[in-house]
């Protein structure tokens, strides 16, 4: 039977509940049980596909193709088993199945009412996401005392009461700040347990967010103040790398906490891949800097994927990755200056026309000065246009996505420039048609001779995409003819990779590989990216000097 622990917050949102679930998972895994993560949202969006970076971050996407929440991120990340579209539930998917299914009659007449129909369809759909593991993690977005948060409380706490206490677990994270000269307030937290114990739910351990170890006076007034054991009060203090908090945690006997109150058999934690994680952060041979030329850089989160993704090349590669944020208006508006000195440059995906001509500067800049260049989805496109531009002379190329008017749309929708049963659509029809993403992980396979397949290894490789817009085959001639190497395609012909051989190391996806990358395993692109970076910073270094 699968047991479950629920992951709640209070006092303020934003304290890591995604983290402290994947660090739990992680634990539970390194003493040898199958695990699995559930993340449900308040929001009433049905998912995040929709939502502004700048408002929700990145937008993370599955296998098997669904646009879910960021935490599923660090659930790959820390935990080996891989997410699904029934890993991540919304407030506006619930309701959509339970107005579907009444709809359909499947209520046969019922008032159809918040209790028991959609709390019922909570449980339902964590039950689906759990699978048929050993112990699943269910977070719960937002707060303790938000309004939208409500029936996926009510819910936990009916799957409390019906699968037996032994069979559940409460966790609920907080915040225990630092007040004036630096008296520490547990009040907070009282308030906060007080809360979740007035709709039902006591909790089994208290993770409490901290600045440095909770001292056990402190510890011992919130376990009295809040029913819960001394020992299952942990603190979880600001670490200086995320990946160190499963071996923290374990060092305060959370996970045999968690077992115990599950009644669990398990055998000792083996924490050594994560402790060989942390030593590798430690032992750089090199430093390198990497320019990351996007649209949303105000906000971390919006690349969480990506600079997690660099940083695990730096763990495989034994090398410092310095990321250094760049605004593609910025660029656009007082050049590419703020790109001296870097021994790589990446371009990131995105949406809308906002900073595209940037972005292609930015690509220009990387190819003519020789400098290592990665491409990711948009930062593919822009490639391509760049090249159309510059090298072929084709000054208008463009994408459809940013002018529809063109003479030149290297990228478009495949229905503006593929022949679809005998007539290829007109650019100013697409409006009626809408554009469908291109979600998940689909296979591509790549040429023997490129330098991706030297990255890979292998003849297919399966990664994740989200976009809409495509490389224009019509194209494909006059780019290879002035060297512009296409290396990698779909299994229905649409480009995947593109590379420059004449160029040291320039490589452009139209995937994203971030979403597949682990501290433990790392990426090949990117590590290969990363290496390029320390071999451009070596050759530049006697130029450097004489200048």
């Amino acid at each position: 039977m699968t047991r479950f622990v629920f992951v709640t917050g209070g006092v303020v949102s934003s304290l890591g509940k995604g983290i402290a679930s994947a660090s739990l998972g992680a634990i539970l895994e390194a003493r040898g049980l199958r695990v699995s993560l559930v993340k449900l949202d308040p929001y009433i969006n049905v998912d995040p596909g929709t939502m502004s970076p700048f408002q929700h971050g990145e937008v993370f996407v599955t296998r098997d193709g669904a646009e879910t929440d960021l935490d599923l991120g660090h659930y790959e990340r820390y935990v080996r088993y891989t997410a699904t579209r029934n890993s991540n539930f919304t407030t506006g998917r619930i309701y959509e199945r339970v107005i579907a299914k009444e709809r359909r009659g499947d209520y046969l007449g019922a008032t159809v009412q918040v209790i028991p129909h959609i709390t019922d369809e909570i449980k339902r759909c964590i039950k689906l996401g759990a699978g048929e593991v050993d112990v699943c993690m269910v977070e719960i977005g937002g707060t303790v005392g938000d309004i939208e948060s409500l029936p996926f409380l009510e819910a936990i706490r009916q799957m409390g009461v019906e699968l037996g206490r032994n069979n559940v677990a409460f966790m609920h994270l907080t915040l225990v700040p630092v007040v004036g000269g630096g008296e520490i307030k547990t009040k907070p937290t009282q308030h906060s347990v007080k809360e979740l114990r007035g709709i039902g739910i006591q909790p089994d351990v208290l993770l409490c967010r901290c600045r440095d170890p909770l001292p056990d006076e402190q510890r011992r007034k919130i376990a009295l103040f809040t029913n819960v054991e001394e020992r299952a009060v942990i603190s979880a203090i600001d670490a200086d790398d995320i990946y160190r908090i499963p071996i923290l945690l374990h060092e305060q006997g959370l996970d045999d906490i968690i077992i115990d109150k599950l009644r669990l058999s398990a055998p000792a934690t083996d924490l050594a891949e994560w402790r060989a994680v942390i030593t590798a952060k430690h032992a750089s041979e090199a430093s390198v800097n990497i320019a990351m030329v996007g649209k949303y850089v105000q906000i971390r989160d919006s690349y969480i994927s990506l600079n997690e993704a660099l940083t695990h090349a730096g763990l495989r590669t034994r090398t410092r990755v310095k990321i250094h944020y760049v605004e593609s208006t910025d660029i656009e508006q007082t050049g590419t200056g703020c790109l001296a000195g870097m021994d790589a440059i990446l371009v990131p995906g995105g949406f809308g026309d906002r900073g595209i001509e940037g972005k292609i500067q930015a690509v220009r800049y990387a190819r003519e000065r020789r400098i290592p260049y990665l491409g990711i989805c948009l930062g593919m496109q822009v490639a391509c246009i760049e090249f159309a531009r510059d090298v072929l002379g084709l000054e208008g190329a463009n994408s459809t996505e940013f002018n529809r008017a063109t003479p030149d749309p290297v990228i478009a929708l495949i229905t503006e420039w593929r022949d679809l049963g005998g007539e290829t659509l007109r650019r100013d029809e697409r409006s009626d048609l809408g554009g469908t993403m291109r979600l998940g992980a689909q296979p591509a396979k790549v040429e023997r001779d490129s330098l991706a397949h030297q990255i890979y290894g292998r003849d297919v490789i399966s990664e994740r995409h989200r976009h809409r817009f495509e490389f224009n085959n019509n194209y494909l001639d006059r780019m290879r003819d002035r060297g512009f190497r296409f290396s990698a395609f779909s299994e229905d012909g649409l480009v995947e990779i593109v590379e420059l051989p004449s160029h040291p190391w320039f490589v452009a996806v139209q995937y994203h590989p971030e979403f597949t990358s682990t501290p433990r395993d790392g990426h090949p692109l990117f590590a290969s990216f990363v290496r390029a970076a320390r071999q451009h910073r070596i050759s530049d270094l006697p130029r450097a000097v004489s200048a």
